[in-house]
């Protein structure tokens, strides 16, 4: 009796502790939504404002582009951007998965260390070079110069390995019997098996290509061809005293990383669990 009310006690402990540290972790999205509501001279005044208003938004939509500062265009720039090289990312990383976990040929583990090898490096080392090839392709200030050099992701690929290694050789073989070719084993059988691994890796890659900043800054100049989150620091660097429009853009910069997790959050816990089975 006395361990039972130990084990509630303790849970009771662990779940005021899990609270807190929930609420002082979204806190601050909280005042970020809440303060792109306020009037401009309650943003900083009043935790609770006198009144809501939408004229950030309509500002940062509409008047922004005036200012050639276009936010609804860096905002379809984003989503084209990201949806590309997360669409582009899923697939190659499947086929390359395969190949690399089930395929035998001269030279898979080499590849396979290789790719382990590249993933231990931070990306910034290689600026330098993509940029002087991407100058040499004469792509700079392009949308190609954004999406190329991230069209194949080496975690994905290792992601996809690992998990294919993990589904029986029978269910590949009974496909082959059925007359199934490569094509169809990956795109009907493998990656519907690993719904989990695929909604990760789409996951962190469109986070990581919307929150993208340093490289877009870099190859991108036109204010036209910017991504959401380099046009926004713009904005932020030149125009800064407009804090209410600056706290509206980036709720709405937000907005679409909220959605795509909403939709792949069962999967993704999924391969959570997985992982730490």
């Amino acid at each position: 009796m006395r361990r039972k009310k130990k084990i509630s006690i303790s849970l009771i402990i662990l779940h005021i502790v899990m609270g807190v540290l929930s609420i002082i972790w979204i806190y601050p999205y909280v005042w970020l939504l809440l303060s792109s509501f306020k009037p401009s001279e309650e943003i900083f005044t009043r935790t609770i404002p006198t009144r809501l208003t939408i004229d950030h938004y309509k500002f940062i939509l509409i008047m922004a582009g005036k200012m050639e500062r276009p936010f609804v265009r860096a905002l379809f720039n984003s989503i084209f951007i990201s949806f590309t090289v997360t669409f582009s990312v899923v697939i190659s990383s499947a086929f390359i998965g395969y190949a690399l976990s089930r395929l035998e040929f001269k030279g898979r583990n080499a590849i396979v260390n290789f790719i382990i090898f590249q993933m231990l490096f931070p990306g910034f080392m290689f600026i330098v070079p993509l940029f002087v090839l991407i100058r040499a392709l004469g792509l700079i200030n392009t949308y190609s110069a954004v999406i190329l050099p991230s069209l194949i992701s080496a975690w994905g690929v290792f992601m996809f390995t690992q998990s294919y290694k993990s589904i029986p050789r029978d269910y590949i073989e009974a496909a082959k019997l059925d007359g199934a070719n490569t094509f169809w084993i990956i795109m009907r059988l493998m990656m519907p098996l690993t719904r989990s691994t695929a909604s990760i890796v789409g996951l962190f890659t469109f986070i990581g290509i919307w929150d993208n900043f340093m490289w877009p800054l870099i190859v991108i100049r036109d204010y036209n061809k910017m991504p959401l989150a380099v046009l926004l620091a713009s904005f932020n660097h030149e125009y800064s005293s407009y804090v209410g429009p600056l706290l509206a853009a980036s709720v709405i910069q937000t907005i679409p990383m909220v959605i795509i997790f909403l939709i792949l959050r069962k999967y993704f816990l999924q391969g959570i669990s997985l992982s730490l089975k």
